[in-house]
């Protein structure tokens, strides 16, 4: 009997904690760091004039295949929107600097470079296209 129960128990703990990771992946956060600006030399490509999508990827990343092609489809319908993907495994400082910990990681930056917004996990075009209204 104690069995089932302890079994219950962590059954109840691990759904509870999937539906928690679940809500939160891929949420744009508010992430104001008015100190912090990424720029052309952090970035190896020049920031967009209005605001600029900066993705952190990896090579075997499924989610980062479509994180790319919403975010470039999102950079195309708006103007002055810049996309830019990093490898996370080739800027591994960047990548500790800003304390990434998974990919895809997306960071909305305003025309001065500073960080606005931050999802981890694969981002929806709406709540990107929300993000980019708080940049520009």
């Amino acid at each position: 009997m104690t069995g089932l129960v302890v079994c219950a128990a962590v059954l109840a703990a691990a759904s509870l904690f999937g539906v928690l990771h679940r809500r939160s992946d891929g949420r744009l956060t508010v992430r104001r760091d008015d100190e912090r600006r990424l720029g052309p030399a952090e970035l190896g490509a020049e920031l967009g004039e209005r605001a600029t999508l900066v993705q952190f990827s990896s090579a075997f990343c499924q989610p980062c295949r479509a994180t790319r092609r919403i975010l470039a489809e999102v950079a195309g319908m708006v103007d002055g929107v810049a996309h830019v993907e990093l490898d996370a495994e080739e800027r591994l400082d960047l990548v500790r600097e800003l304390g990434i910990l998974k990919t895809p990681t997306v960071l909305v930056l305003d025309a001065t470079g500073g960080i606005v917004r931050r999802a981890a996990g694969q981002p929806r075009t709406v709540d990107v296209i929300a993000a980019l209204g708080e940049a520009v």
